[in-house]
């Protein structure tokens, strides 16, 4: 994997096989934050990043300037190996948490401006995500919630789904509250 833009542009990151993770390709990484350029300033963003596994989408917006990213993942290796990372790559804005993301969902006070969560894509209980986070409220008013999922999960009827974007066998569906003139 590799940090597609900003301060570490290029830079490849070589995380150990042992690790249960399937992280995001470079093609779909890459098209979410075209998408993202158009929408954000990075360096106004507090951004949650679920089920990091390597931290792969923490360190690109960390590359970006993004000013703080809390990485939640529960497996040990992961929280490592992240933790190793940002020392390497200095990247004190990330803040790496051992801890399950439901949890966390759960119990945080804290509100956010991008949510970005990649559980596993067999994961049954992928719908609890955004249930969680807009009945928690911990979304900012204008922020997005990405979740990255495989081709056979479908938010469709969501009432807080703005837009599905699919790279392959990857989606990444983008919820958000939605404004008035969205309707329109």
């Amino acid at each position: 994997m590799r940090i597609v833009s900003g301060t570490h542009k290029g830079r490849f990151i070589l995380a150990p096989r042992n690790l249960p993770v399937r992280p995001t390709t470079d093609i779909a990484k890459e098209a979410l934050f075209n998408i993202l350029n158009n929408h954000v300033d990075y360096s106004e963003l507090n951004v949650l990043d679920l089920f990091c596994g390597t931290g792969n989408i923490s360190y690109e917006f960390a590359s970006r300037g993004t000013k703080k990213i809390t990485s939640v993942d529960a497996n040990y290796n992961c929280f490592a190996f992240v933790k190793k990372t940002i020392s390497e790559l200095k990247f004190p804005q990330i803040l790496p948490v051992k801890g399950d993301s439901f949890g966390f969902l759960k119990n945080t006070i804290e509100k956010f401006d991008i949510i970005f969560a990649d559980p596993p894509f067999e994961m049954a209980e992928i719908d609890r995500i955004p249930e969680l986070v807009f009945k928690n409220n911990i979304l900012n008013q204008s922020g997005w919630l990405i979740l990255e999922h495989g081709d056979k999960k479908k938010f469709l009827e969501h009432p807080f789904l703005l837009e599905v974007r699919s790279y392959g066998k990857v989606n990444f569906s983008i919820f958000g509250i939605k404004n008035e003139t969205d309707s329109q």
